[in-house]
């Protein structure tokens, strides 16, 4: 005899081991508190070939980088901030994941802009990241911090049309706008609908260390970014050099 439909619902979806709900956050903030020291490499050609997905964290100097790393992963001194900006000319790999497992990793670029760094040394690293976001294979996402106050530099619109390219290919992007509590809620609201305006396909968002605001918006971003398919690097130079 024919079982009825609606004797027996169907089991409602177990929920994958790996991938926490949607809504609970805490998850993902517990994830990015596993961030540890990878790797460091003063050039492209020193980077290790990873299978994993990647996301790089990039800005002028003084725009709260470091900072913005150390709050996410809730680690006080994981991205290192120099007390000579600019001079820091490495890229540090932090990787991700329980149980001393890998399944991402966060990139650290050293910052740009900052007038006391040699005119020769400006040009070599506009060129190492330069290739760097345009080739890397793995990478799964790009977070551009800005502090609101200054805006969008010309700086950060050359790299934006830098990486125009993979965006348009579905890299995702995001600018966070660092700092935010520097600002009252109307500044604060101008600022983010320029960001949105000049993002060019991507987010943006508001940020404050300090008052721990939007913390829970880019974690998400970071998991879901690295859950996600890479989109593919179009073939280019091997170094910057």
């Amino acid at each position: 005899m024919t079982q009825s439909p609606t004797s027996a619902p169907p089991s409602p979806p177990v929920p994958s081991e790996t991938s926490p709900p949607e809504a609970d956050v805490r998850e993902m903030h517990s994830w990015l508190h596993t961030a540890r020291f990878l790797t460091t490499a003063p050039r492209l050609e020193h980077l290790p070939s990873l299978d994993i997905p990647e996301v790089a964290f990039v800005g002028r100097s003084n725009a709260g980088k470091s900072t913005c790393i150390n709050t996410l992963t809730q680690q006080r001194r994981l991205a290192f901030a120099s007390k000579t900006p600019g001079r820091t000319q490495s890229i540090n790999l932090f990787s991700l994941g329980r149980k001393g497992q890998t399944d991402a990793v966060l990139a650290d670029l050293p910052g740009y802009g900052y007038a006391a760094v040699p005119r020769e040394a400006k040009l070599r690293w506009q060129r190492v990241m330069g290739n760097y976001l345009l080739t890397r294979p793995n990478l799964a996402g790009v977070v551009l911090l800005v502090d609101p106050r200054l805006g969008l530099t010309e700086l950060d619109d050359l790299l934006l049309e830098a990486i125009r390219p993979r965006v348009e290919q579905g890299l995702p992007f995001l600018v966070l706008l660092t700092k935010s509590d520097k600002l009252n809620h109307a500044e604060a609201q101008k600022a983010l609908s320029i960001a949105r305006l000049q993002a060019g396909g991507g987010q943006a968002l508001l940020f404050s260390a300090l008052k721990k605001k939007g913390l829970d918006d880019v974690a998400r971003l970071l998991w879901q970014w690295t859950h996600a398919p890479i989109p593919a690097a179009e073939p280019g130079p091997d170094d910057g050099e």
